[in-house]
């Protein structure tokens, strides 16, 4: 017999579970369950694709089985089974890179850490709410050794040798105080149904069930040993639409995401003639909790003629539809189709862009038939449907009637086709504002001249908007604009600004002498109402915004940022400036018209020390 402590995060993990989650103890049957049918999925592709298992007797079944009176509930499936060296990696650590982001997640709140648990592959750590030991007897298919896991949930956990006459995994329960109630019959019967009616595999329930024989004074009850199949055991996705009831779909859903709460949305599809596959995704009502992480696990899983293939492949669909959970069950893949022929599959490439088109129709559908439920989703969703935008060109254009956005016009969440319908007649073209937080942007001096000429502007306060909308310049035959570009605001102007572009050029070409290489440019502002100045970035140069998240991605070879400097002429600050004299008044009110912008865009200045000393020169000035 060997001892192992628990990686730490087991250990802090198991604390949590069992101090945090007691409402909802019934989970550990939910994920017990999951776990069998896992296995019984693997072996079930083995035995089809490696020759080695192709010869073993192998019919999938899980048997739950209740001992009243030891206080035990054993779990018992002929899967794929472990090893020692399986037992340690599974049960003993947590193999995914999230942990700690997930155990920080962890609130205290019962119905959501029960739903991160599911989602975060460590139900099985669920058994020790309901039990003050667990022993896992486990014999992988294929080899001769058999190894029994023991522990009782606190810091350690024990391997050593054991027997098992087959392949698979039975889990004991020595169940606490709190989970003898789970020692009967009928509560496991409800639960599985509940949780696991539409597990593939048959579920077998075995219980001592009680009898009555003779009559009158001479009437006994014994205790009979009872077997019975408690779930439907078929594959749900297989069956027809019109013999399913939303509750069914909700329960499967379920089974196969660990979420409690029901779905916002599914959709199932059979498709008949060239190819053949069945699919069946659901839309969570929350998005996933490592949904924005590296190591997100996929949520759909691949079947080929109802065998499951893998759980694993983050290819089956486009990374921007990461949330999705589900399943795709092809009747042309082969069997033995292997990660590497599934990134290049032409089947499978065919499913995946019919499915992209589905989910976007179904979206586009309830966008025109359910606003609140579509905005639901929005809440939810819309940053990864701004991935797509970007890494999705073949559906491009049914994205962006998909995304919605934050305006200066109407409160709430507005698409492009609704702003477009409120442009005025003679605008030009749909605004944008990037590079900030909401309450950053909507501060911002770029959008004076809006608000006073009454034109909308469209706010985008997501990161990822800087790198999405350099690519995209058209919203069907409407320019798509960023009022952070130099360029823009020139169609604005009228007569009399020209004229104060005129009469202002020599004080532009002073400032820009003083200013030197610290800008790009320096020229009059027709985009300014309030503010004496602000900055913009050229046509073809990265915003500020931009720039900010190259260098913190690595990128340090970057030039230095060389706004352009815009000025306005109607500004008090403007005005007086034009009656002061080359010396070191000008050349400091130059400077911080540069600096004041600079700090409003958020970017740090290069020496805080210089712009102090300049700041209480002009003070000194002015009192």
């Amino acid at each position: 017999m060997s001892r192992h402590e628990f990686q730490t995060e087991v250990d802090q993990l198991l604390k949590l579970i069992i101090h945090s989650l007691y409402s909802h103890q019934e989970i550990f049957l939910r994920e017990l369950v999951s776990n069998a049918s896992d296995a019984l999925d693997k072996l079930k592709y083995l035995t089809l694709t490696d020759d080695r298992l192709k010869t073993l007797s192998f019919t999938p079944r899980l048997d739950i089985s209740i001992d009243e009176n030891a206080s035990t509930l054993t779990l018992s499936d002929n899967g794929i089974g472990m090893n020692e060296e399986d037992l340690n990696a599974n049960l003993g650590t947590i193999a995914r890179s999230g942990t700690k982001n997930f155990l920080s997640k962890l609130s205290g709140d019962a119905k959501r850490d029960s739903n991160l648990i599911g989602q975060f592959g460590v139900g099985f750590y669920s058994a020790f709410m309901v039990a003050s030991r667990v022993d896992v007897v486990t014999r992988k298919a294929g080899e001769e050794k058999a190894w029994r896991w023991t522990s009782e949930g606190h810091s350690n956990y024990e391997i050593e040798e054991s027997q098992r006459d087959s392949h698979g995994t039975t889990v004991v329960l020595h169940l606490n105080d709190d989970g003898k109630e789970y020692a009967s019959s009928w509560k496991i019967r409800e639960l599985v149904k509940k949780y696991s009616n539409h597990i593939a595999f048959p579920i077998f329930l075995t219980y001592e069930k009680t009898e009555w024989e003779g009559e009158g004074e001479n009437r006994k009850s014994k205790k009979v040993p009872t077997t019975e199949q408690v779930n439907e055991a078929g594959a749900l996705w297989k069956r027809s639409k019109t013999e399913l009831k939303d509750e069914d779909y909700k329960e499967f859903y379920k089974s196969i995401s660990h979420d409690w709460e029901d779905p916002l949305l599914w959709f199932h599809t059979r498709a008949e003639g060239t190819l053949e596959y069945t699919t069946l995704f659901y839309i969570p009502s929350k998005a996933p909790m490592d949904l924005f992480q590296a190591d997100y696990k996929p949520g759909v899983k691949l079947y080929v003629k109802r065998v499951f293939i893998t759980d694993d492949e983050k290819e089956l669909l486009p990374t921007w539809l990461r949330f999705l959970r589900g399943v795709i069950d092809s009747e042309d893949l082969p069997l033995n189709v292997s990660r590497e022929i599934l990134q290049q599959n032409k089947i499978l490439s065919q499913i995946k862009t019919a499915s992209v088109k589905k989910l976007l129709g179904e979206l586009q559908s309830l966008a025109s038939n359910d606003q609140e439920k579509y905005l639901k989703f929005v809440g939810e969703y819309n940053r990864v449907l701004k991935e797509g935008l970007y890494s999705d060109y073949a559906n491009r254009e049914a994205l962006l009637d998909l995304v919605r956005f934050k305006s200066t016009k109407v409160e709430g969440w507005t698409s492009l086709a609704q702003a477009k319908d409120r442009m005025q007649s003679e605008q030009k073209a749909l605004y944008i504002l990037t590079g900030g937080t909401e309450a950053s942007l909507r501060a911002s001096p770029l959008l004076e001249v809006y608000r006073k000429k009454d034109i909308e502007v469209l706010i985008l306060d997501d990161e990822i908007d800087e790198i999405v909308f350099q690519g995209i310049d058209k919203y069907k035959d409407t320019d798509l604009k960023s009022i952070n570009k130099a360029d823009v605001g020139e169609d604005l102007k009228d007569k009399a600004d020209e004229e104060k572009e005129k009469d202002l050029k020599p004080l532009v070409e002073k400032i820009k002498k003083v200013l030197g290489d610290r800008v790009k440019d320096v020229r009059v502002s027709f985009r300014l109402a309030e503010s004496p100045s602000c900055i913009v970035t050229g046509d073809d140069d990265p915003s500020v915004k931009l720039q900010q998240i190259m260098k913190a991605m690595g990128q340090k070879d970057l030039p230095a940022l060389k706004p352009i400097l815009e000025i306005n002429p109607d500004h008090s600050l403007v005005v007086k400036l034009r009656q002061l004299n080359e010396g070191a008044l000008f050349d400091d009110a130059a400077f911080l018209l540069l600096e004041q912008a600079l700090l409003i865009e958020g970017v740090p200045l290069e020496s805080p020390n210089t712009f102090v000393a300049r700041l209480n020169r002009v003070l000194d000035q002015a009192v």
